[in-house]
């Protein structure tokens, strides 16, 4: 006999540059000619090919199950068209094969920012739930096929997670 998953709700924060440094970096618009600094995106591309591109995803609700990380590479995230979008992440602990449940925090995202992630850093989404949004992706060429690990917490601990 099996059991049904649990849902677990997710409140979902805004995100800042703060509540979200655990994770990674926020990255807002700044005046032409400022000169580097911390603001910016701190980026590791240097295991491959780096790989900038646009992809269009469907309408994809607030529910997950499954949670990936990239431990090679950082990942730059944005949406166009100022869209505003939902994503959960996990802090990054290399030594570790799984997400730590208790850390698993919801953000959302305005569409007149980017994220980076950190190299290792948990990720489920882009989740929205517009019709369909454009994002930008900053990652190494084969990122999905090298250094792809994701977590099923449906198969580990029958749980299911929706971002309210």
């Amino acid at each position: 006999m099996s059991t049904s998953p649990t849902l677990q709700q997710l409140h979902v924060q805004w995100v800042t540059p703060e509540n979200f440094r655990r994770y990674g970096q926020v990255i807002f618009a700044s005046l032409d000619g400022k000169a580097d600094d911390a603001e910016d995106a701190n980026l590791n591309l240097q295991n491959g090919t780096p790989r900038f591109y646009i992809i269009r995803l469907e309408k994809r609700g607030r529910k997950f199950h499954k949670i990936t990380r990239h431990v090679q590479c950082t990942q730059c995230l944005g949406s166009l068209a100022g869209k505003d979008w939902l994503i959960a992440v996990c802090p990054p602990n290399n030594q570790v094969k799984e997400p730590a449940l208790e850390e698993i925090a919801a953000f959302r995202i305005p569409g007149n920012c980017f994220i980076k992630l950190h190299e290792g850093t948990w990720h489920a989404g882009p989740y929205f739930e517009h019709e369909a949004v454009d994002f930008y992706n900053l990652e190494l060429a084969d990122t999905n096929v090298v250094d792809h690990f994701t977590h099923d917490f449906l198969k580990s601990h029958q749980l299911e997670f929706e971002m309210v």
